[in-house]
């Protein structure tokens, strides 16, 4: 019967928008994208008849154009981290195999660089009031190595470093805005509020001291 006969290839052509993509038609009907670089794995030219198993195949590649596709938009948006950047094509309802390969193109073309991600989110986030204990919470919490949040946050804070000049404003700020509480309540409340932060130990203690003028 007619509705059994094969489908059949009837263009593969170069997509004018997109550099890189090539467009599938089938039947005389555009049928998917897919990436040029996978052209040789899908095996089509015009007059090829599509089996099941080919019609597979190209949905798959299409997927993984479609996730590289979704990937660019979002990092049009912001930076990521290539974790995290990877957990976001997966909620957008992409197949693994189509996350991993989007990636693997992005690091490619050096649009997915986890070492700069960490060292430019340290500067930018410190910047903020952030320390190093809550910049590594989140830098491994977006997956990123801890390899690269160490050496990012090593940069920003060499040992040479004054690493109490930000909690000390912080906590200088912060005891003026709590007026006339009892000391044991601000010193309580300062130390949260810098843990959120991400300071701690000495640095906390003697910030804290400074702020409330309290003797060593």
């Amino acid at each position: 019967m007619n509705s059994q006969a094969p489908r059949v290839v009837t263009a593969v052509e170069p997509d004018p928008r997109k550099p890189g993509v090539m467009r599938v038609h089938v039947d005389g009907q555009p049928y998917c994208a897919i990436p040029a670089s996978a052209l040789s794995r899908a095996e089509v030219a015009p007059g090829t008849q599509l089996t099941p198993e080919r019609l597979d195949l190209l949905g798959e590649l299409a997927d993984e154009e479609g996730a590289f596709r979704t990937l660019l938009r979002a990092l049009e948006r912001r930076s990521y981290a290539r974790r995290d950047l990877g957990r976001r094509l997966a909620r957008k309802g992409h197949r693994p195999e189509a996350v991993e390969a989007a990636l693997e193109r992005a690091a490619g073309l050096g649009l997915l660089d986890d070492a700069g991600y960490a060292r430019n989110y340290v500067e930018t986030r410190s910047a903020r009031g952030r320390g190093p204990a809550r910049l590594l919470r989140d830098l491994m919490g977006m997956g990123v190595e801890r390899h690269h949040i160490d050496a990012a946050i090593a940069e920003h804070w060499p040992p040479e470093a004054d690493r109490t000049a930000m909690p000390r404003a912080l906590a200088a700020k912060r005891a003026r805005q709590l007026g006339q509480l009892p000391r044991e309540a601000k010193r309580r409340r300062l130390t949260a509020y810098l843990a959120r932060r991400g300071f701690s130990g000495s640095d906390v203690r003697e910030a804290i001291q400074e702020a409330l003028a309290i003797p060593s």
